[in-house]
């Protein structure tokens, strides 16, 4: 069984709010080898910790993180949503996959590039998300570790894949089979799977030999992994 890591999905959700430097800390003792990430802009630039467009879902507040300035989420949300400098800095000696869910925003991708820079962290973070937001990665850092996320069973094509040079090929795990997991790994590149939840799920991504799994339940991954490895 070759050494998979265990990616908690926006922290440990199930058991502390999402996206918080809380639910990222729980993650890691849990077991995660690494934490999953949404980064999003708010008006004034500031890259934070969000998955949605807006407030509405966890925070109760029905405004666009768009239209808010960095103080003024700080205020509705008593401080509850974090900068990615201060996620990065609660999650230090930690792998990070940044996911940028707002699409190919040039600029948004620019200021979240320069976060992790300023934090020193290029080495421990990789970025996913689809081509066009990759590319732009790509652009704002020739050397970034990209997992470009695939929602397709036909393989990406041979042009994206030279401009983009990802290291991961980022599967939604219901498309993974053995075909597939072949494929990607005779194409030189490493399999990313997100987000099996269940024993049953889990065990199967783990018998086809995936890389990294993305799950909101580290801790039974964790589990079933090391169970996996015993003789």
């Amino acid at each position: 069984m070759q050494n998979v890591t265990a990616v908690a999905h926006r922290g440990d959700p199930y058991r502390v709010r999402e996206n918080t430097l809380a639910s990222l800390r729980s993650a890691l003792r849990r077991g995660a080898d690494a934490v999953e990430i949404d980064v999003r802009l708010t008006r004034d630039g500031v890259p934070v910790l969000l998955h949605d467009a807006t407030l509405k879902r966890l925070w109760e507040h029905d405004r666009p993180l768009a239209a808010l300035s960095w103080e003024e989420v700080r205020g509705v949300t008593d401080g509850g949503v974090p900068s990615l400098s201060d996620a990065l800095a609660a999650t230090e000696g930690s792998r990070v996959m940044i996911d940028l869910p707002g699409g190919p925003d040039v600029r948004a991708v620019r200021r979240v590039v320069d976060a992790v820079r300023g934090q020193g962290a290029q080495e421990r973070v990789h970025y996913c998300a689809g081509a066009q937001a990759m590319l732009a990665v790509r652009a704002a850092d020739p050397a970034a570790e990209i997992a470009l996320t695939w929602t397709s069973l036909a393989p990406p094509r041979a042009g994206l894949l030279e401009a983009v040079r990802p290291r991961w090929l980022n599967y939604r795990f219901g498309l993974v089979d053995r075909d597939l997991a072949d494929r990607v790994h005779r194409g030189g590149h490493l399999l990313s799977v997100w987000t099996p939840d269940t024993r049953r799920s889990l065990r199967r991504l783990l018998a086809l030999g995936a890389d990294s799994i993305t799950t909101n339940r580290v801790d039974l991954l964790h589990a079933l992994r090391a169970t996996s490895r015993e003789p």
